[in-house]
């Protein structure tokens, strides 16, 4: 298969970038999105060219770096995959692919197709531990939990914090993100003594890092690769006005 690329191309953060149009030949129908680049990274080096930089770790759908907006889609064309689950297989012969970095004002661009998303990274810290008040530890199999709160809570954990979601809002909302998160301990035994105080923090740092307000248009429902629910962002707001009645400053008379 051969395939016309135009890929972002931005030597660093502070330095304006453009889009560069590659030709590439002898492809595999059977490679994944990422070993179609891997080949023309080698034929850059091969040229003495800089290879295209790019996000990968697993490789399996697990690790959520594989972070590629092409054909003005995040992850391409299929849904419920990741760009490294995507294969070429996906496209016709004597396709332009344009391959672009994720757009998000609290995602720079590092370098080319890399975005520093770390963002993500302060949202979880705010959040702080987790304190199981319990008194004495039960075994973790006695902790009665319904299957449907289970099912759920699992279900909003399957975030692998990609930024797919931030890609595809057009106010590059971080909301799908951090409900899931909320969700995922506000549903479970374990996550109860920090429940409220823990939204509030990551809202409040979610909303520090530039990230936009949600568009309410369902989008990042649509491309998250792990098909999580904006059912969770209805549980954050529910989750958010709760802290209002049950924090300590609010007791106080604080805002």
């Amino acid at each position: 298969m051969k395939f016309t690329l135009k890929i972002w191309r931005q030597a660093g953060a502070n330095q304006s970038g453009e889009l560069k149009t590659y030709e590439i030949d002898n492809i595999s129908s059977d490679m994944s999105f990422l070993e179609m680049l891997d080949v023309l990274n080698e034929n850059l080096v091969q040229k003495g060219e800089d290879p295209v930089h790019f996000d990968h770790d697993c490789r399996e759908g697990i690790c959520g770096m594989c972070s590629l907006y092409i054909n003005g889609r995040a992850h391409g064309p299929q849904r419920a995959i990741t760009t490294c689950q995507l294969h070429m297989r996906s496209f016709n012969d004597g396709d332009t692919i344009v391959i672009e970095p994720w757009r998000a004002k609290a995602f720079p661009v590092v370098k080319d197709l890399v975005v520093d998303r770390s963002a993500f990274d302060r949202i979880i810290q705010a959040g702080g531990f987790v304190s199981v008040d319990t008194g004495g530890v039960p075994d973790a199999n006695l902790i009665p939990i319904p299957k449907d709160t289970a099912s759920e809570a699992m279900d909003a954990a399957t975030c692998i914090g990609c930024g797919a979601c931030v890609a595809t809002c057009k106010n590059a909302s971080a909301m799908l993100f951090v409900s899931a998160k909320v969700s995922q301990l506000a549903m479970l035994p374990q996550g109860q003594v920090e429940r409220y105080s823990r939204v509030e923090k990551m809202v409040a740092q979610m909303d520090e890092e530039g990230f936009g307000s949600c568009t309410n248009t369902y989008a990042c429902e649509a491309e998250c690769p792990k098909e999580i629910s904006v059912t969770n962002i209805a549980r954050m707001n529910a989750e958010y006005l709760k802290s209002k009645f049950t924090s300590s400053d609010s007791f106080a008379g604080k805002s």
